[in-house]
């Protein structure tokens, strides 16, 4: 079933959406509530779902969504694409440790204030070095702490897409202080509608989503990365690493990171311009230009530039709807 979040009051009114975008039935509930008695709720989401796509209900509007979730308990951000974490080292001279294969990466961002999927991203200073990042999230069930892989992959709740935007040149200050992420990790938006794992059929398998991330910048091509290929970790293996050392309530978000390809010879990804499969973040080409003439040629965003974040299935159907952001600076904001 795929779901989405009316934005109406803090946590929005959730909503069953039909499977081609076109349609919903209201659900009376908020997500966060579905997913505390998800049990008992799912049930009922499910009748509504079939009702939907059956050709109940009123229109369904993108543009009158919040994120499925307009706030979460907990969002954590893994780095499961280690080709994407290769190039941010190499273009800085330094070598990977043989760890990063192994143990993922994570940070927790901020999770009180996510922007919708049309909201503008909204910034005092261009020259923090606004990026987006095209990723796919997972919300999770109640995952009790030292879960194992398999037992995480059970509590996978629902699938989205997300732009973690990062303010890139804020990041090497705060990393410097050796305490990690803060001022340089805004809100994050997230895709207008959220699906259930059966809902994707094939393409979801082995706990990664099988189907390319479209990326387009300023209107044109920009990235088209497959989510499913080289994912060092899937996402059963990011939900254990979160629950190590601590239980995971119903509604954590947790995302891949930025989606990132090697190209068919193993080298770093070549531009969609050049046939090659792009990129899902501004950083990653301007790491790639650095290894490759020493500096950096294309800039970060700036104001009124936009960025569109989307999935679409073997079909050409849009699997989640379509993130579309602009950037407002605005000094008094």
């Amino acid at each position: 079933m795929k779901l989405a979040s009316l934005n109406t009051g803090r946590d929005g009114r959730l909503v069953v959406v039909s499977r081609d975008l076109r349609r919903y039935l209201d659900a009376d509930t908020t997500l966060q509530r579905a997913l505390d008695d998800w049990d008992e709720v799912a049930p009922v989401l499910q009748g509504l779902s079939e009702r939907v796509n059956a050709g109940e209900g009123d229109p369904f509007d993108q543009t009158a969504c919040a994120s499925p979730l307009p706030r979460a308990y907990q969002w954590a951000d893994g780095s499961a694409y280690v080709n994407h974490v290769e190039l941010v080292r190499k273009a800085r001279g330094a070598e990977m440790p043989e760890s990063f294969w192994i143990d993922p990466l994570m940070y927790q961002g901020g999770s009180d204030t996510f922007l919708a999927p049309r909201e503008d991203i909204v910034m005092h200073d261009a020259a923090w070095g606004i990026d987006f990042e095209g990723e796919v999230a997972v919300v999770t069930g109640d995952v009790p702490m030292g879960a194992t892989a398999a037992e995480a992959a059970a509590q996978v709740r629902l699938v989205m897409l997300v732009n973690d935007v990062s303010l890139r040149n804020l990041i090497p200050g705060e990393l410097g202080k050796g305490f990690g992420f803060f001022q340089s990790k805004p809100s994050s938006a997230f895709s207008p509608v959220c699906v259930t794992p059966d809902e994707l059929g094939d393409d979801w398998r082995d706990g990664k989503l099988h189907l390319p991330l479209s990326v387009s910048y300023q209107g044109a091509p920009f990235g088209k990365a497959n989510a499913g290929v080289d994912m060092t970790f899937d996402f059963p293996t990011l939900i254990a690493h979160a629950a190590k050392t601590r239980p995971l309530g119903a509604g954590c978000v947790i995302g891949s990171g930025t989606v990132s390809n090697k190209d068919a010879d193993g080298s770093a990804g070549k531009p969609v311009a050049d046939g090659g499969l792009g990129y899902s973040c501004i950083a990653e080409i301007r790491m790639i230009e650095t290894i490759a003439q020493g500096s950096p040629s294309t800039p970060f965003m700036g104001d009124g530039d936009t960025v569109e974040i989307a999935m679409y299935n073997a079909l050409g159907e849009s699997v989640f709807g379509e993130i579309r952001q602009q950037v407002s600076i605005r000094q008094n904001a």
